[in-house]
């Protein structure tokens, strides 16, 4: 049973935080402002707005080495909703990798909405969670987190790819936005 710490309470944090315990792992939610209070689990979800990334990442480097860090982040301009805001040849979780460097984090959970981890579907498909990332065994214990729940989890590739899943969520967003989708939507893969 994996022990999952997830930082950032809002609607992306207990939606994952139930996706956690609906799998019968544990999850803690903690606040992204509170750093007194140390992230226990084997794997540390940063449920936070990219702009509050780097602070946490700050602020708690030593405690985040050695763990599993998950960032669902997508660095887009939402003031204009017209681009992302990292390099174009990186993204937000290669950022938090070159801050981590003895944290082996993943790219995942950005493409998905909170209602869609909630509710487990898209339309009547079972919801995917793509995951990107270097280290085989990070991705393999936050899979079987994600299967435990009934969602289904994709292996997207090196963490290189997190550049493309955060393009994904940038088009899912302005989608919903638009009202083009619902925030009950989004994406699905069928195999």
């Amino acid at each position: 049973m994996a022990h999952v710490s997830i930082i950032g309470t809002g609607n992306m944090g207990q939606a994952i935080a139930g996706v956690v315990t609906k799998g019968g792992h544990t999850a803690e939610l903690l606040s992204s402002s509170d750093t007194a209070k140390p992230a226990t689990g084997d794997i540390v979800v940063l449920a936070t707005p990219y702009g509050a990334v780097a602070e946490i990442a700050s602020a708690r480097a030593t405690e985040l080495a050695g763990k599993v860090v998950v960032e669902i982040s997508n660095p887009l301009n939402f003031e204009t909703f017209d681009s992302l805001t990292v390099p174009a040849d990186s993204s937000a979780a290669a950022e938090l990798q070159a801050a981590l460097p003895q944290s082996r984090v993943l790219k995942a959970f950005n493409t998905t909405f909170a209602a869609t981890l909630s509710s487990g579907t898209v339309g009547s498909q079972p919801t995917t969670v793509l995951i990107a990332g270097d280290d085989q065994d990070a991705k393999q214990l936050l899979t079987d987190v994600v299967t435990a729940a009934g969602l289904k989890a994709v292996d997207a590739g090196a963490l290189s790819r997190a550049r493309e899943l955060e393009a994904i969520g940038f088009l899912q967003l302005t989608l919903a936005v638009g009202e083009k989708i619902s925030w009950t939507g989004g994406f699905a893969t069928i195999a």
